[in-house]
């Protein structure tokens, strides 16, 4: 396979610069794909559907972002995987010409078919309270999903049609989708499905994942005249040190591009969790932690391994009006905002920064204007990558523990 369009450099290690053992697996680097260079550590903003949320692709690019993420789920089910195929690819199709990445469509399949509203961070309590509970569905839902070793029949939620993923037909889904990065088909756990289940899914992961090389493998060759298209696995085993490890052994002896840590976790767990797979994991390929944006856990997952992130928050706290300030998350809805005539952010340089002020963002909000979601979120996504960035830049110059203690110590005091 022409794998040397995906490449992936370590820069320095953020353990050259502190006290032993602290930092032990967090770096800078550069993924290489055949749609440009993304430094890391970096934020890839979420545009589900082919798009970022009220925002343009053009806008995006300003904002800093280097990457996109799409959603092979959304994109199979509308507009079709063939209608971006026959647009030349899911960048082309959007008017974005940067690196793309696609999951598998595994969270929203799961998610969706059991009513739960599954996220990488989980609430221990509330899960132990429901510890087991292998067939759970959400209340006043009703189960539209159905797994098998060989895939998922799941139901539409756009119109009740009935399908089937099975690992062959993700990689079909998403070489027709055309990212420079996609994601093997997996399944997702939660923190409420008993230890015998971890261990059955996680050995049905695993040998989706094997499915999932052959036929990238398979397609990668009959497609010979598109730009290669990198493979990751996924490393599940929610809480389990061992099952963790033991995802990342088994994944990390496959021959996968990279890798995305995913599954439900505990928050305070997080940095644990994710050293136990970048022990195992090869050194020498990337590691992209799904669903996290909140400044902590991105600290938290930059020191311990993760080279990129995605996530839908930065434009879904927008459509509530919120936005980040380097003194915590605000509502710009509150009364208090309709005579402030400064920007969102004093000293940001994005487009809404420079060119609005809260009373009359808090204005559009009131009158239910849609464009008031696309100026909160055009700042929440510059808000996050330039967080990013500047870690980044720490590493680099060994300032990082310094950048966090300060960033964290500000953001947290002053969030309200």
């Amino acid at each position: 396979m022409p794998q040397s369009d995906f490449l992936f450099s370590i820069g320095k290690r953020l353990s050259e610069t502190t006290a032993a053992g602290e930092g032990l697996h967090g770096r800078t680097g550069t993924i290489t794909t055949p749609h440009g260079e993304i430094q890391t550590p970096a934020f890839i903003a979420v545009g589900t559907k082919a798009t970022v949320k009220a925002v343009l692709p053009e806008s995006m690019k300003e904002a800093g972002a280097q990457a996109l993420l799409a959603n092979a789920y959304h994109l199979y089910l509308q507009p079709g995987a063939d209608v971006l195929d026959e647009a030349g690819g899911l960048g082309k199709f959007m008017n974005w010409d940067g690196p793309t990445f696609t999951d598998s469509g595994g969270f929203q399949v799961m998610s969706l078919g059991s009513g739960f509203k599954k996220v990488i961070t989980m609430d221990a309590a509330a899960a132990s309270e429901h510890a087991g509970a292998d067939d759970r569905v959400a209340v006043g839902k009703e189960r539209l999903a159905h797994i098998d070793d060989d895939g998922v029949w799941f139901v539409s939620h756009l119109n009740g049609d009935r399908h089937r993923f099975t690992p062959e037909i993700s990689m079909q889904v998403q070489h027709q989708l055309g990212a420079d990065v996609m994601f093997a088909f997996d399944e997702l756990t939660t923190l409420m499905n008993s230890r015998g289940y971890q261990e059955e899914s996680l050995e049905r992961t695993r040998l989706w994942a094997e499915r999932c090389i052959a036929e990238h493998e398979r397609l990668t060759t009959e497609r010979a005249d598109k730009p290669y298209q990198a493979l990751f696995g996924v490393i599940q085993g929610a809480q389990y040190e061992d099952l963790r490890r033991k995802a990342s052994r088994d994944l990390g002896a496959m021959n996968f591009d990279g890798f995305g840590v995913g599954g439900a976790l505990e928050k305070e767990n997080l940095g644990t969790i994710l050293g136990w797979c970048a022990d195992e994991l090869p050194e020498a390929k990337p590691r992209h932690l799904l669903g996290i944006s909140e400044p902590d856990d991105l600290f938290t997952g930059i020191e311990n391994g993760a080279d990129t992130f995605d996530c839908v928050s930065p434009t879904r706290v927008a459509r509530n009006s919120a936005f980040y300030v380097p003194d915590g998350r605000w509502n710009l809805s509150n009364a208090r905002f309709k005579r402030d005539f400064t920007p969102l952010m004093e000293g940001c340089d994005c487009y809404t920064c420079t060119h609005y002020t809260r009373a009359y963002i808090h204005h559009l909000f009131k009158a239910k204007e849609m464009v008031s979601a696309t100026l909160i979120s055009i700042h929440n996504e510059r808000f996050v990558i330039r967080m990013v960035d500047d870690a980044r830049a720490a590493i680099e110059d060994g300032t990082y523990f310094d950048l966090k203690a300060e960033v964290l110590g500000r953001y947290y005091a002053g969030a309200r």
